[in-house]
């Protein structure tokens, strides 16, 4: 669940809508969203039945998030499945009606995916956005999420195909860039395999991916901080690409806050470069209660580095890869509809965050 969707929940309550749910979007995703014709019914339909589909959602997230129930309570936890359980079926049923009513409507399927998706059936998902494909294999948004079901459940040939299937309909949409390097980082074997590279290439393509789409999104901090931290995953570490990297997202960084959580990733590297006069200066310069445990942790290993203590060995923190492909900060700019499983945040990236999972989208 992210912004996006609490914020849909708020839009309920706007005067206009449909209006304020464009606008929200378009907020949050950078893409706007065609606002309904008067003289479209079924437009009209699917749109007010995907606002109460993302307020169900934000529901559900809100009740899982505040409830105290003790793990070892198996009534009460049944009784909230059940609960939850009800509240997705009502919006369920909306979408089977609908398509029942519209059977043609291929952005009608790919709405119930996303919503399958959302809800925990991955497998629902992809039946559904097979069914969009085939009344609309134009849309570009349906290859895309298709092609993050392929990746998420091991058919990387197909997930290989169908990105370069959304960006050949689409080739100005940073999203589906984003999602096809966060894939080839994650698979590298596999991408060797696909695209017959060794491993330096398939960095190289992973980050060319992400380059391009920063140049189509320059602005998004949580991209340019995506494509800093693949450099953690390249052995040996680049080390002037990585600084020049981190130093994009610094000038990205909106806020004090934004920047000192950049400013950990510049010390970090500055110190295995042996920077550490550099590295120490940036770490003064950080002053967040929210950093001081990366902080500390980091003017650790700096002291190791000027005056290593004799008889250890300590293994260089820049060496080891990302623990997997999700991320500290929200997403906040994919395309329309875009959802992440990463937990919503304003703050700057953590110590050892790394890049996001794959974005989905409910609207071509």
């Amino acid at each position: 669940m992210n912004d996006l969707t609490v914020g849909l929940l708020s839009a309920l309550l706007a005067t206009n809508q449909p209006q304020a749910v464009s606008n929200l979007v378009q907020q949050q995703t950078g893409v706007s969203v065609v606002v309904d014709n008067a003289g479209d019914p079924e437009a009209t339909e699917l749109r007010q039945l995907m606002i109460e589909d993302d307020a169900a959602l934000a529901e559900v997230n809100d009740w899982i998030n505040t409830n105290n129930i003790s793990p070892t309570n198996t009534p009460a936890l049944k009784e909230l499945n059940l609960r939850i359980r009800a509240r997705l079926d009502i919006v369920k049923s909306g979408y089977q009606n609908f398509l029942v009513n519209h059977p043609n409507s291929a952005r009608g399927f790919l709405a119930y995916g996303s919503f399958l998706n959302d809800s925990g059936d991955e497998d629902g998902a992809e039946v559904q956005y097979e069914n969009s494909k085939q009344l609309d294999p134009k849309n570009p948004a349906v290859w895309n999420n298709l092609a993050n079901y392929y990746g998420e459940h091991g058919e990387l040939t197909n997930a290989f195909a169908d990105y370069t299937e959304a960006i050949r309909l689409n080739p100005n949409e940073p999203v589906y860039y984003q999602n096809f390097a966060t894939t080839v980082y994650l698979y590298r074997k596999d991408a060797k395999e696909y695209y017959k590279l060794d491993e330096a290439q398939v960095f190289d393509k992973a980050l060319g991916l992400y380059r391009q789409a920063m140049k189509l999104e320059p602005d998004n901090l949580v991209l340019a901080t995506d494509y800093a931290m693949s450099y953690y995953g390249i052995r040996p570490l680049r080390t002037n690409d990585a600084l020049v990297a981190w130093t994009n997202a610094y000038n990205v960084a909106r806020d004090d806050n934004e920047r000192e959580g950049v400013m950990i990733h510049l010390a970090r590297v500055k110190i295995a470069a042996g920077f550490y006069d550099q590295a120490q200066a940036q770490l003064d310069a950080i002053t967040n209660a929210a950093f001081a445990d990366m902080r500390a942790r980091l003017e650790r290993s700096l002291a190791d580095h000027r005056h290593p203590p004799p008889d250890t060995t300590r293994e260089n923190s820049m060496t080891r890869a990302p623990l997997s492909k999700t991320n500290g900060l929200a997403a906040t700019n994919p395309a329309p509809g875009a959802t992440s499983t990463a937990p919503p945040s304003t703050n700057a990236p953590s110590l050892l965050a790394p890049p996001p999972t794959t974005l989905e989208q409910k609207q071509p």
